[in-house]
């Protein structure tokens, strides 16, 4: 399962990580944007693989604890921001790589306009069934668009636009 984290946000569970990393396909060389920090755990997986990771948080106060976890590990390739994820990190893109961590309505253009062509993102997307189902979904931007594969049925907390407001 999921466990919960501050501002009722969740970390997932370690073989979500591990795979949606794994599906990722993650270079040394590259450069990784990932929607929604938490914890900070995904970002730190990553760092360990490519160039940098740029990770974007809705919440000041998990962006801030990420930090300070990311000092600890002694991880120096991350760079940080608090933002509306779902509008990306345009000032930094393209990007060879895009995860979210968090389940979208539909795949955000914003997104896919930042991959650099041949790249993959991994984004979790909402399905049109009324039970609330979530597929994992892989989108990867070719010459002439895009590809879309379904990988596996998920739960995440919903992408929601916007800073959040913290007291």
């Amino acid at each position: 399962h999921a466990l919960p984290i501050e501002c009722g946000q969740t970390i997932s569970q370690p073989y979500i990580v591990a795979y949606m990393t794994e599906q990722l396909r993650v270079g040394e060389r590259m450069k990784v944007l990932e929607v929604g920090t938490g914890s900070g755990y995904q970002a730190a997986v990553l760092a360990r693989l490519c160039r940098r990771v740029y990770t974007i948080e809705r919440y000041r106060t998990l962006l801030n604890d990420a930090l300070k976890r990311f000092e600890e590990l002694r991880i120096h390739n991350i760079t940080a921001k608090v933002g509306d994820g779902a509008k990306g990190w345009p000032e930094q893109a393209p990007f060879d790589r895009i995860i979210v961590t968090a389940a979208a309505p539909a795949v955000p253009q914003a997104l896919v306009d930042q991959l650099k062509e041949g790249g993959l993102m991994i984004v979790p997307v909402a399905t049109s069934g009324a039970r609330g189902e979530q597929k994992l979904v892989r989108i990867e931007r070719t010459g002439d668009g895009v590809k879309r594969e379904e990988l596996l049925p998920v739960r995440f907390v919903p992408l929601v636009e916007g800073v959040a407001k913290e007291s």
